[in-house]
């Protein structure tokens, strides 16, 4: 348990310190339930181009491991969360309000 609240501490503080600069984030998730939730990352509009592509309905993301969250459509599960795939590929997050590079 404690090893646990210490990575959730870790990602915390490595969010928040990341928040201050330019640099996104290893992961970030839209969830609020998410150790990975960052209010304050997501407030400044974060784009994802997913193999090349950019994508709108992306729940959580991963760079280091090659993976986005899409939403299925408009299916829910029995807790009324959206449903999601997890998908493999080149990941690139990048702030909206900054030029592309």
């Amino acid at each position: 348990m404690n090893e646990e609240n210490e990575t959730r501490n870790n990602v915390e503080s490595n969010a928040e310190g990341s928040a201050m600069s330019d640099q996104l984030p290893d992961r970030l998730s839209v969830n609020p339930s998410s150790p990975y939730y960052n209010e304050e990352i997501l407030a400044r509009d974060v784009g994802i181009r997913f193999k090349g592509v950019e994508k709108t309905n992306v729940e959580e993301y991963c760079v280091s491991e090659g993976w986005v969250r899409v939403t299925a459509g408009n299916a829910k599960d029995r807790h009324g969360n959206p449903l999601t795939i997890k998908v493999h590929g080149p990941v690139e997050p990048y702030f909206r309000d900054k030029e592309p590079s």
